[in-house]
């Protein structure tokens, strides 16, 4: 069982850098896409409202099929569709055929997200210990990894489409290549059956009990009720972290292309910085959860992040653009993998469609996002605009205590004793 479990955290891991990779390989290409197709910036943050509603679908749709067929059959199955769809953007010629485009790689690219977020919360469960950072963090490493295969790709004068088409294509090999590696339905099942479940350690009929560690458990409907209006608190927090993600991939090159007139080279390494800023931070995040918490973990992280993107909406010079994309990736980095992470272990039966109702949410931020950015810029500059995202840190600084109750206290108490 070792083994297979240490061949299903690797297989986790190559889908998030898949995923990763999938969507930095748009991401890097907005502007050229945007060219292309002859947009304006609030025109594009329109369209790409589409992209977070096809992943919404997308996550509502595979969330519950994770649960009930296993990641095997919908991890792979989600990467291969986002891998042949990924070149749709890139031979888009006008607003309707991007429109569509985004609309049905956001779909795919939600089928993929939700349901390896799934299996990652069962890995992190059998292992007993955090490790959810560490596979968000392989995510970024997919990030990084496409800003430089696109500066290097639009410094070659290579069309966007070539360049997404080879991606996607790569992309279909690794899929099904790491099907086999992940856990099957049935071992996913076993995992769910520890006696940290709120449901499980808890009396049939009673209203409460209490257990040996002394704390205290509600029945099991009472646990439920608590259990769903918790996961959409989690949801909401998702939401504003996702929103302040999602303006930095859609607007991070364009802020130094547009704003401090980077060129288009130089101006891909404004995600790429914010990517590897966040690779840097989740590496990390996973023993500073098992020692401080989860909670501790947010509200810094977003206290971090509103520092940085403050430099890049008021700083004038290239250099403090680069420096805090890098502090507004940091501070970021920790703060959704504990979201996913609570909201998978808040009923492990049900991890998947937790992870999809706090994943969807969140995706409504990355649609809102680069939507909100867009439409500011016809009332401010857009590194103005960016103040918008410095209030919404503040807000998921000040919001941290939802995961005291749980989430707070997993590394010392519950995932501890799980798996050993």
């Amino acid at each position: 069982m070792e083994r297979s479990l240490r061949g299903a955290r690797v297989a986790t891991y190559v889908y998030f850098v898949l995923c990763g990779t999938l969507m930095g390989a748009w991401v890097v290409h907005i502007p050229a896409v945007e060219e292309r197709v002859g947009i304006s910036h609030a025109t594009l943050g329109g369209l790409l409202v589409l992209l977070g509603l096809g992943a919404f679908v997308g996550m509502q749709v595979a969330g519950p099929l994770t649960d009930r067929l296993g990641a095997r059959v919908v991890v792979p199955a989600g990467g291969v569709l986002c891998g042949a769809t990924l070149v749709l953007p890139g031979l888009s010629r006008d607003p309707w055929t991007l429109a569509g485009s985004l609309l049905v790689f956001g779909f795919c690219n939600g089928c993929l997200d939700v349901s390896m977020n799934a299996h990652a919360v069962h890995v992190e469960k059998a292992y007993g210990r955090p490790v959810m950072s560490g596979f968000h963090a392989t995510f970024s490493v997919g990030g990084v990894l496409a800003a430089l295969a696109a500066a290097a790709a639009t410094s070659a004068g290579l069309h966007p489409a070539a360049t997404l088409a080879a991606v996607g294509a790569v992309g279909i090999v690794i899929a099904l290549a790491s099907a086999r590696a992940l856990m099957p339905a049935a071992s996913a099942a076993e995992s769910n059956g520890s006696t940290d479940s709120p449901d499980t350690t808890c009396s049939t009929g009673s209203t409460g009990s209490t257990d040996t560690a002394g704390e205290t458990h509600t029945s099991p409907a009472v646990g439920r009720r608590g259990t769903a209006g918790r996961v959409w608190l989690l949801a909401v927090l998702a939401l504003m972290v996702m929103l302040c993600e999602g303006a930095a991939n859609d607007w991070s090159a364009l802020h130094l292309k547009d704003v401090l007139g980077a060129p288009a080279g130089t101006a891909a390494f404004a995600y790429g910085t914010f990517a590897a800023a966040m690779t840097t931070g989740r590496l990390l995040a996973d023993r500073f959860v098992a020692r401080f918490g989860s909670m501790a973990i947010l509200r810094h992280g977003a206290a971090t992040a509103a520092v940085g993107i403050t430099l890049v909406a008021l700083g004038p010079w290239m250099w403090a653009a680069f420096v805090g994309w890098a502090l507004f990736g940091l501070g970021l980095s920790g703060c959704v993998p504990q979201l996913f992470s609570a909201a998978g272990h808040a009923d492990p039966a049900a991890a998947g469609a937790n992870v999809s109702r706090v994943a969807g949410l969140g995706y409504v931020g990355m649609l809102a996002g680069p939507a909100v950015i867009g439409w500011l810029t016809h009332l401010v500059a857009l590194g103005h605009a960016f103040v918008l995202l410095t209030l919404l840190c503040v807000t998921t600084a000040v919001g941290a205590r939802v995961l005291r109750t749980e989430s707070g206290r997993t590394p010392r108490s519950e995932l501890a004793g799980v798996g050993h």
